[in-house]
């Protein structure tokens, strides 16, 4: 899927729902609905909508959420 490339293009709710969510591997057809819709990317999906992060994605995912906690404790 390659999140990391997406990740500029993404809404900012989808991007904190994806920090607030770093161990998940599957995404909701939600999740993946909102990706679709602001990238025009079409992620390979399962028989009930979600798709498997890679991992990749999760390693991406993961040192986001610790950027955004280490920036939320240093702006306190």
């Amino acid at each position: 899927m390659g999140i990391e490339n997406l990740w500029d293009r993404l809404e900012p709710e989808t991007r904190q729902w994806l920090v607030e969510n770093p161990g998940c591997r599957i995404l909701p057809r939600t999740v993946v609905a909102s990706i679709a819709k602001a990238t025009g990317t079409e992620l390979e999906q399962d028989r009930h909508g979600e798709s498997t992060l890679s991992p990749g994605d999760c390693d991406f995912i993961r040192r986001a959420a610790e950027l955004q906690d280490a920036k939320s404790h240093t702006s306190s």
